[in-house]
């Protein structure tokens, strides 16, 4: 994906700023694919690796093309009507070559959502259920993540979008109690409740650090949720109200599988519920979640200096999981 393709096929989500971080992390991909309007009324969209741009006849918003130029292919038909991803697919390794022409998005058959369809063959989750996304927006972000793979192999390390939307379709429903269970089993312990010693000359920054960045979200928990959160200094957590568990448990069982996916997957690499919550509910823009979570650990690379293939690789790895989860949780809301 490239920074054009996040600004101009996903203008249908409310909070466009969202993706301002997201879309800087892929600014380096410059193989990218044009754009083309189906013959049918089906809104659907279909990327093609030629060099020229196809153009409907009936299109008329200049608005709908994206001129890229797609990595070509020399893969062959085969007698399928769909593709299964192997459940390789959803721990990073490279799956094997790309063996697809096309990319394009249709509506689903029962008319209840979106696929994605390489050249002819319908795409199928690792164990074979067909990939029917929410959102026409999410259906086109994930069809630029299968365009944008190269000829020598279809790497999904690229591609988090689709292992997201996976993860919604293949586990959350499985193990959607279990899930939420461990959210709320951390939550006592969650990054923003620990607070450096106000006593001590060598954390007192830190301390300072904290109330001015993190009190305003706490602040916010205690409008949204009723209880105000109690901070502590021991590494073992501190108990928060019954009220204030309950309340977020409740906001975590009314949440539809994506959004589930969603916030695990912000609270696992944040360490913190709230924060991805704060980003659920619009309080917390990517930069500021990043911000809070990195908080601590940037107040010591200011002291200390920063470690060369430690910290900074960090930080593009922090990004990359933050933004692609927040992307994936605006893209699967319907509008």
């Amino acid at each position: 994906m490239a920074n054009p393709l996040i600004n101009r096929t996903l203008n249908s989500i409310r909070n466009p700023n969202i993706f301002k971080s997201f879309s800087s992390l892929v600014r380096n991909f410059n193989s990218v694919a044009t754009v083309e309007q189906p013959q049918s009324d089906d809104p659907s969209f279909t990327f093609s690796s030629d060099d020229h741009e196809h153009r409907n006849d009936n299109t008329t918003s200049t608005d709908e093309a994206i001129h890229l130029k797609a990595p070509r292919s020399n893969s062959r038909r085969d007698s399928g009507s769909s593709v299964t991803m192997p459940m390789s697919f959803m721990t990073g390794s490279i799956v094997g070559k790309r063996f697809y022409k096309q990319v394009t998005t249709r509506e689903a058959d029962d008319g209840n959502g979106w696929t994605v369809m390489l050249d002819y063959r319908t795409l199928k989750t690792p164990s074979k259920r067909p990939l029917k996304l929410p959102t026409l927006s999410l259906a086109k972000a994930i069809a630029a993540e299968w365009e944008y793979q190269l000829t020598d192999g279809i790497r999904p390390f690229t591609m988090p979008l689709m292992k997201f939307a996976c993860t919604a379709l293949e586990r959350v429903p499985l193990t959607r109690s279990k899930i939420i269970d461990h959210l709320m089993k951390k939550f006592s312990q969650d990054l923003v409740f620990c607070r450096a010693p106000e006593d001590d000359n060598l954390t007192k920054y830190v301390h300072d650090k904290q109330v001015e960045k993190i009190d305003p979200l706490l602040d916010w928990v205690a409008s949204e949720f009723g209880y105000k959160p109690v901070v502590y200094s021991s590494f073992f957590g501190g108990k928060q109200e019954d009220g204030l568990v309950k309340a977020v448990e409740n906001v975590l069982k009314n949440t539809d599988d994506c959004e589930l996916a969603s916030i695990d997957a912000l609270a696992s690499a944040g360490h913190s519920l709230v924060i991805a919550l704060g980003i659920f509910r619009g309080k917390l823009e990517i930069e500021e979640a990043i911000e809070l979570i990195r908080l601590e650990e940037d107040l010591q690379v200011d002291k200390w200096g920063l470690v060369e293939g430690g910290h900074d690789v960090d930080l593009a790895d922090l990004k990359v999981q933050i933004s692609s989860a927040a992307a994936f949780l605006a893209l699967s809301r319907r509008v």
